[in-house]
């Protein structure tokens, strides 16, 4: 099973002059909610994880829904034996996520692990059950800090956009 978790930077606060309510896509990928994030795969005890503090997690959430959408264009769908490629680029450093998609399932791999570190294999709707999961939920805690965000159109539309699995 896949988890997908965050911990918001203590060390990058969000600017206190910040009106939640009207920030742009720009503030929300990536100006706002920094912290480190994690994919791991409860079964294999896995996990893949940032150490940074400054991922913009909102972002990372954002990102990987659209990801796990881009890997199932193929209309053969799970049945698809031709790989189907994605690239989660971090914004505020060089390294990336890679997804490959071979039939029902993606292989993840990241730039900072070795190269002979076998990839994080999961699912691939898992992988879009819980990266649509974890935004919602996301969503769900950052209203709870910053209440006016949850009046927002642009957390509007993304949630209308991902809806739950």
């Amino acid at each position: 099973m896949l988890d997908i978790g965050y911990a918001l930077s203590t060390r990058f606060p969000d600017p206190p002059q910040t009106d939640y309510r009207t920030a742009d896509v720009r503030a929300l990928r990536y100006d706002l909610f920094c912290g480190d994030v994690y994919l791991a795969d409860t079964d294999t005890d896995r996990e893949l994880s940032t150490a940074r503090g400054t991922v913009p997690v909102l972002d990372f959430a954002w990102a990987l829904c659209d990801i796990a959408e881009r890997l199932d264009r193929d209309p053969l769908g799970s049945r698809a034996s031709r790989p189907q490629h994605a690239e989660l680029d971090f914004v505020e450093s060089a390294d990336n996520l890679r997804f490959t998609r071979r039939f029902g399932w993606v292989d993840i791999t990241a730039d900072w692990l070795s190269a002979d570190e076998p990839p994080l294999t999961v699912n691939h709707g898992a992988l879009r059950r819980e990266a649509r999961d974890f935004l919602h939920d996301l969503l769900a805690d950052l209203a709870d800090l910053h209440e006016e965000l949850a009046d927002n159109p642009v957390v509007w539309d993304l949630q209308a956009r991902f809806p739950r699995v």
